[in-house]
């Protein structure tokens, strides 16, 4: 874990976003946290991670989701030398989204 980022500040947002119950919630919290283009930049790494991981060619990502090839460079180092953030996501997310899953 990156300590530069570990402190009692961070420590409290993420209580904050962890307090959250919905996607409505998440939408009113974010829209107050973040300018627009933070909260759009934030979605399109996210966006450019699951097609990293489905294998997409940087060209695809770009043409999609309109990041640059730098972004998309900045996400496949994260995706592969990361602290296994992005895969915990997209594991519980496939598990939330199986037909059987328990909730």
């Amino acid at each position: 874990m990156n300590k530069k980022i570990k402190t009692e500040a961070v420590d409290h947002l993420f209580d904050a976003i962890l307090s959250l119950q919905n996607k409505e919630e998440c939408y009113a919290f974010f829209e107050d946290l973040c300018t627009v283009n933070e909260l759009l930049s934030l979605s399109q790494r996210f966006e450019v991670a699951a097609m990293l991981k489905e294998g997409k060619t940087y060209l695809d990502i770009a043409e999609k989701t309109g990041a640059s090839t730098a972004t998309i460079s900045r996400v496949n180092r994260s995706l592969n030398y990361g602290n296994d953030g992005y895969e915990l996501v997209f594991s519980r997310m496939a598990e939330a989204s199986e037909p059987d899953s328990e909730q």
